[in-house]
């Protein structure tokens, strides 16, 4: 048997409550209206705003392009930000003897060796073989 709350069994004039007629439909269409109403003009007024940022950007962008990169908005990392090349012609490498003769008992070639130290392959093949004339015989 179905609880007479669930609106099985009752009359249909006790299913709705006294002040549930059409004016209490008409208020709420009217208040679903304005509802939308207001939405459609603050999606109005943001699209606006989206268009002058937009605009602003693009002249600051036409007249200072280093400055506009520097303030675009970014999700995550600095990739757009322009940067000049550093010149680093003029650096010394540090050759660590420790550090090359690692990375050949790693598994390193003589060509890499060379190219990541910037060192012809023969001076390689020379430190590489001065650990092996200092190790003691086993």
């Amino acid at each position: 048997m179905v609880h007479k709350s669930w609106g099985a069994g009752a009359s249909a004039d006790q299913r709705h409550a006294p002040g549930a007629g059409p004016a209490r439909g008409d208020a709420t269409l009217s208040r679903l209206e304005a509802r939308a109403a207001e939405r459609a003009a603050s999606a109005q007024a943001r699209e606006a705003l989206r268009q002058e940022r937009r605009r602003a950007d693009a002249e600051l962008t036409a007249s200072d392009p280093h400055r506009a990169a520097e303030q675009r908005r970014r999700g995550s990392g600095r990739k757009d930000i322009v940067r000049e090349q550093r010149d680093t012609s003029g650096y010394t490498m540090v050759v660590d003897r420790q550090r090359v003769r690692a990375l050949a008992a790693r598994g390193a070639s003589i060509a890499s060796l060379a190219a990541a130290f910037h060192l012809p392959a023969d001076e390689i093949e020379a430190l590489l073989a001065e650990r092996d004339a200092g190790s003691p015989a086993a």
